[in-house]
């Protein structure tokens, strides 16, 4: 499935819009970190959950789940807030 990468992470995918499979989040990630190694950590912390300025789109809906099911045709779209002073 085609997934939206935010322009901070593109270093790791050298694209704003990669190809991977899963059929949860969890397992995207996990096929994400496979082809892109390091990209996983700067999303996920230590404990298993999503970092604070991370947010998830499943087909433009957003979702907090990492359980969160995905079909061949869906899209998501990864969002990564910026912060500083």
């Amino acid at each position: 499935m085609k997934v939206l990468i935010p322009s901070p992470l593109r270093s790791y995918t050298q694209a704003g819009e990669v190809d991977a499979d899963g059929t949860t989040i969890a397992e995207l990630l996990a096929d994400l970190d496979r082809r892109y190694p390091g990209l996983r950590f700067r999303m996920i912390d230590e404990q298993d959950r999503m970092r604070a300025h991370i947010r998830f789109f499943v087909n433009g809906e957003q979702t907090f789940d990492m359980g969160r099911a995905l079909l061949a045709g869906d899209s998501v779209q990864i969002v990564q807030a910026l912060s500083g002073g």
